[in-house]
Order: C-alpha cells, then sequence, then structure tokens
C-alpha cells in the first residue's frame, strides 16, 4: 500500500516504525507537504495519506485510521500568524501555499474572533517576500518553528483556536481510500497506531530530536519539548469535538464546501 506522508517534524513519531524496518514491508512510503498529500490521495497514486484535516471534507471515499492525529491542547508553536502589525490593522494576509487546513483556520479566526474583513493570498512560504507586501502572513511547519519570534507579532493559531473555543485543534489524520482498505487484509489501525507509539518512546524520542535538530538547526530541547508538550497525538473524543467544530465553522466561513461525515475504518484492538 502507498502511503504518502508529510515531510515535517511533526510527524516523525508517527513514521518510527515505516523508518526503521519494524512495519510491514507490503509499505511503500512518499514524502511530501500536507496540501499535495491530500492531492495525491485524491488522485489515487496513494492510497493512505497523513492529510489536513481540511482536505477530507472535499475527497470523497475516504475513511480516518482511528487513534491517531497531529493535534494540539495548547500553543504548538508551528503553526504562526506573524506581523509587524496589530491585529486590528491588519487587512491583508499571505497564506503559506502548502498548508490547507491553517488556513481555513485563519479564516475562522478572523471572521468570528478578530471581525476583520481581509484579502488573502497564497504565497509560497518566505516570510521576507510574504510580508513584503501583505499586512501578515501564515506559515506552518518547519518554517514557521524557526521565525524569529522576538522580531514580530506572533499569533499561535491553535492557541487562539484553544482561547475561543475550549477544545482542542485536529491539524491531519491519517486517511486511507475505501477501496484500497477493502482490498487490504492487513490491520491498518494497529499498524498506525503502533507506529506512533514506538515512535512517542523516550529513547525514540531522543533520536528524533537530535536527527532534526542538525535539520533545522535548533536546539535539541526545544525539538523535544515541541513533540512531547506541543503536539498531541491521539484522535480521542475530545479532539474528535473540536474536528467537528472546525467543520461547522469552516463550512459557515465558506472556507470548507460542506461539513463532513466522519468515517472510520474499522477499529483495532490495539490500544488508541
Amino acid at each position: 500500500m502507498r502511503i504518502s506522508a508529510i515531510s515535517y517534524l511533526n510527524t516523525a513519531p508517527l513514521m518510527w516504525d515505516f523508518e526503521h524496518g519494524l512495519d510491514d514491508p507490503s509499505f511503500e512510503i512518499s514524502y511530501t507537504v500536507p496540501s499535495q498529500c491530500a492531492l495525491q490521495l485524491q488522485q489515487g497514486t496513494a492510497d493512505i495519506g497523513i492529510i489536513p484535516s481540511a482536505a477530507y471534507a472535499s475527497i470523497p471515499d475516504l475513511s480516518i485510521l482511528p487513534g491517531v492525529a497531529i493535534a494540539s491542547k495548547q500553543a504548538v508553536r508551528s503553526i504562526l500568524l506573524v506581523s509587524r502589525k496589530p491585529i486590528t490593522k491588519i487587512s491583508t494576509v499571505a497564506l503559506d501555499n502548502s498548508s490547507l487546513t491553517s488556513v481555513a483556520l485563519t479564516r475562522i479566526l478572523f471572521e468570528k474572533y478578530w471581525h476583520g474583513n481581509q484579502r488573502f493570498h497564497s504565497l509560497s512560504p518566505n516570510l521576507d517576500a510574504m510580508l513584503a507586501h501583505h499586512d501578515a502572513a501564515l506559515l506552518i511547519g518547519d518554517p514557521a518553528l524557526k521565525v524569529d519570534r522576538s522580531r514580530y507579532r506572533t499569533w499561535d493559531l491553535a492557541e487562539e483556536w484553544i482561547r475561543f473555543t475550549g477544545k482542542p485543534f485536529v491539524f491531519a489524520f491519517w486517511a486511507v481510500r475505501d477501496e484500497a482498505a477493502r482490498s487490504s487484509n492487513l490491520d491498518l489501525p494497529a499498524a498506525f497506531q503502533k507506529s506512533r507509539n514506538h515512535g512517542l518512546q523516550p529513547d525514540n524520542l531522543k533520536t528524533i530530536a537530535r536527527t532534526w535538530s542538525e535539520k533545522l538547526g535548533l536546539p535539541e530541547k526545544d525539538i523535544h519539548e515541541y513533540l512531547t508538550s506541543n503536539i498531541f497525538y491521539y484522535l480521542e473524543e475530545e479532539c474528535i469535538e473540536g474536528l467537528r467544530l472546525f467543520y461547522r465553522y469552516a463550512y459557515e466561513c465558506k472556507a470548507l464546501p460542506k461539513i463532513p461525515e466522519l468515517n472510520f475504518s474499522g477499529v483495532s484492538t490495539a490500544l488508541i
């Protein structure tokens, strides 16, 4: 089965088994950015993908693999709105074109909580270029982690969502094409939950922090704290409630075409 994964730090614990020879040999992995990951599922060039939550609303015939997510119950640090102006003075926003969910979240926050009437434009994630002609920039993933926040006003979008709604925010989850799930005899929920569990073991987290510290040029302790405190990797009931609220708000703000029904792939007996 073809897996489309996201090439960001926050997915590293989820990919542990697949990258360390512990997975079933019938998995084939490719890496891309969130928006392209969703596109590969839509086009049928991937069978399983860790897709942005927003993409699930527009791609038919998908089911969610239960129990695993990239979510947050506090500030997430890797989804930032960056500006030199106060929020009330922002009229134009450059949106990271590798994002889907965070773009929808930005629109929700402005419309429902910051009460703006902004103009949005999609651009590559280069902060200087984005701010050259816009009042604010949305950055996600590793580029957001590397922002020097002492130079700008920044808003952590997960923190803002939680402050306004009291719910966790779910950025992404594993989804499988229904046709692929029907043709497979693998226990897919178990495989992906176990990989997550192994990736979050203390010794493995240290390995991930060391590897990604070199990649990103950030201290190991900051990487470790991000993976253990800022990202929440379990799609539990409270997260599902937050996900449903996100879909309702995104539809009301015309950021998504519909409110999708949440369909889950066969639930495993593995620990969620």
